[in-house]
């Protein structure tokens, strides 16, 4: 049953994915643009290329011969994912998923258009005029982000006419690959914004984790939690919107799906066809199952036939507030471990640059969501990434 597993991104999630897979014997080969990126830490084997040149990635897969494709991040050439699984290799989760989701606006318009499902109102916009005309429908404050971006790079909130340009060129400097196009949304007065993780597998059984609860700032993650203690029939109705749209992209595999919950319930925010950056809380053995095992499992096609809460638990980011190009070193981790019920991560970057997520600090426990949350913070505050 050993495959050969191709990991297209190979940031902190993909490592912690390598490691998955290897606990079940498999062998991977990851690749990213730049060396010693922290999956290829830990891979068998690694290759640097430029995933948007279509030739290099056709070259790369003809060379690797793998059977299986992962990818875990935005910036790679996805129309060829069609011809690699048509080839007969396995695309997680598919290739359509692959496709839409790297998109913005693929998958805005399955949801709330082909689904039906309830989103913010929202309006696209290639320059700066049309920018203005979807402000002008949106209406102020409004949220503006690259169509395909990551970890929340070139998104910004317009409150006033002033923010308009600025929103424009921060979102066109934010945006990975090669399209130049935002999406506008109407802002959502949410209570509160969770992660639902999904899991789609071989069997047709879908299965939910427990919601994840976070907080962001410039559009990252900043903290997460997990159990989010939610109304009960908001989280049916969460459930049932990721259900719909999960199924209808096709595929095994975990899938973060970001929801804004209100009063009168849930508006679908994003997707991930692959682990979520705020599912790095199951770290903390919040779950029977970390997301990556998840991951793991569903793309080998192992049956899971149940998530199960274990215990609460909190995730806080390390982040840098420097610029290095070398190794950076790291300082009071010995004060950070004193924490009960704690562990934390150090992800390997080769590379620094402020508010770059370098590591992350997890704890778990009896008490509230809250009082964790305040203990990974604590924990963080405590490490400095040095240059």
């Amino acid at each position: 049953m050993r495959k050969k597993i191709l990991l297209l991104g190979s940031g902190e999630l993909g490592k912690e994915f390598v490691i998955a897979c290897q606990r079940l014997g498999q062998y991977v080969v990851a690749v990213d643009s730049y060396p010693d990126a922290p999956a290829m830490q830990v891979a068998q084997e690694s290759a640097v290329i430029d995933m948007l040149d279509g030739n290099a990635l056709d070259q790369l897969v003809e060379r690797i011969q793998p059977d299986i494709i992962v990818p875990e991040i935005e910036s790679i050439r996805t129309e060829r994912l069609y011809a690699y699984e048509e080839q007969g290799i396995q695309v997680v989760p598919s290739a359509r998923a692959a496709n839409f989701t790297m998109n913005r606006k693929a998958i805005r318009d399955l949801a709330a258009v082909d689904l039906g499902i309830r989103t913010a109102a929202y309006r696209y916009a290639t320059k700066l005029q049309e920018l203005e005309e979807a402000v002008a429908f949106c209406g102020m404050p409004c949220v503006v982000k690259p169509l395909m971006s990551s970890s929340g790079k070139g998104q910004s909130v317009i409150r006033t006419s002033e923010d308009i340009q600025k929103a424009w060129e921060y979102a066109l400097q934010g945006s990975r690959g090669d399209l130049m196009e935002v999406i506008v949304e109407e802002f959502i007065d949410f209570d509160y914004e969770i992660t639902l993780l999904t899991l789609t597998q071989e069997n047709g059984n879908t299965l939910f984790c427990p919601p994840i609860g976070h907080r962001q700032e410039r559009g990252d993650y900043q903290e997460s939690w997990q159990p989010m203690s939610m109304n009960e029939e908001h989280l049916v109705e969460a459930q049932q919107m990721a259900e719909a749209v999960t199924k209808a992209l096709g595929g095994n595999g975990i899938w973060g799906v970001e929801f804004f919950i209100t009063k009168e319930g849930a508006y679908f925010s994003e997707l991930s066809p692959r682990p979520h950056d705020t599912g790095m809380v199951t770290l903390a053995g919040t779950q029977n199952f970390t997301e990556f095992e998840l991951h793991a499992r569903a793309v080998l096609k192992i049956p899971v036939n149940e998530i199960r809460l274990e215990r609460s638990g909190a995730s806080a980011v390390i982040l840098a507030t420097h610029q290095s190009d070398q190794f950076p070193r790291f300082s009071g981790i010995t004060e950070a471990a004193s924490f009960p019920h704690s562990d934390l991560r150090i992800f390997g970057k080769p590379s620094a640059r402020p508010f770059r997520r370098m590591g992350v600090c997890l704890t778990y426990g009896e008490q509230s969501t809250d009082e964790l949350v305040e203990r990974a913070v604590a924990m963080s505050n405590c490490i400095q990434v040095l240059p």
